[in-house]
């Protein structure tokens, strides 16, 4: 399949690399893990294929032989030549047509999974785009062509998967530490008390918040280990929630963490949108 126009940003992601942080290479992978794994089961892939990860529609994709897509994630509106198509279902695209991407009316990103799965070469174990180091496949451009893959499973046997929608305002579900006793007694009352804003400088690698300022002593830490969904909080005491292409290592305190089950919604948040925190114990 060739890129014809790829919007804002459309990357090759698949599940990442795991495992690697101690030789300072991150996971990356699908910013939203769920949705990608989704639309790989609805064309009967295994979920660890390669699909195409898409920020803000826009892309448009011409396909040179027929092949079985299915589009989850962010919804918004699809064509395949001249029909309508429609997203949590597998479709078929003939050859020579172009499915075309259109601005999702909640969420941000959307994930396009081809039968047979998107057959770039691997970069350590996976084929994912991770930005922050410059790792696997470039970011689509014109012109880009994608071969696909012939590795699939059965046919799936279902004709459309259950769409949850997207709140306006999501609670995001948050593990206090390792670094709470680095902030003042009430810093997670207030990490917890008010929305914090979508800043339009976040992406792949971390959603920068504004909000309630989290107080903390004039002191920083030395390098250590950061995961996906650590909320890091630098001398301006507005955290920063870390994504797929986060860094491994930092030297801010981290207040709390994310839970997993949760960082799809993080994944879908757009700039000015507003989002809650509330603290849970396991």
């Amino acid at each position: 399949m060739e890129i014809v126009r790829p919007g804002p940003q459309a990357l090759v992601q698949d599940l990442g690399r795991p495992g690697l942080a101690g030789l300072g290479v991150g996971r990356s992978g699908a910013a939203d893990r769920r949705s990608l794994m989704l639309a790989n089961r609805l064309v009967g892939n295994p979920e660890t294929h390669a699909g195409v990860e898409i920020t803000f529609g826009g892309l448009v994709v011409r396909f040179d032989e027929d092949a079985l897509v299915a589009v989850t994630g962010a919804p918004c509106p699809l064509t395949a030549g001249v029909r309508a198509a429609g997203m949590y279902g597998p479709f078929r695209v003939r050859a020579g047509e172009e499915l075309r991407f259109g601005r999702p009316g909640a969420g941000l990103r959307s994930y396009l999974a081809v039968r047979g799965g998107v057959d770039v070469p691997e970069v350590l174990g996976s084929r994912a785009t991770d930005l922050l180091a410059g790792l696997g496949p470039d970011p689509l451009a014109e012109g880009t062509v994608l071969p696909i893959g012939r590795t699939a499973l059965d046919y799936p046997c279902v004709d459309i998967a259950p769409q949850a929608p997207y709140p306006d305002q999501p609670v995001l579900r948050v593990l206090p530490g390792p670094r709470a006793d680095w902030f003042v007694p009430d810093a997670l009352e207030s990490l917890c008390g008010g929305p914090y804003e979508v800043s339009p400088e976040s992406n792949r690698i971390g959603v920068r918040l504004t909000g309630p300022r989290l107080h903390r002593p004039e002191r920083e830490l030395p390098p250590e280990a950061m995961v996906l969904g650590a909320l890091q909080v630098p001398p301006s005491g507005q955290p920063i929630l870390f994504l797929a292409d986060h860094p491994v290592t930092g030297g801010y305190p981290v207040i709390g963490v994310v839970e997993p089950e949760d960082l799809h919604l993080a994944a879908q948040v757009r700039p000015g949108q507003r989002i809650r925190f509330r603290v849970t114990a396991r």
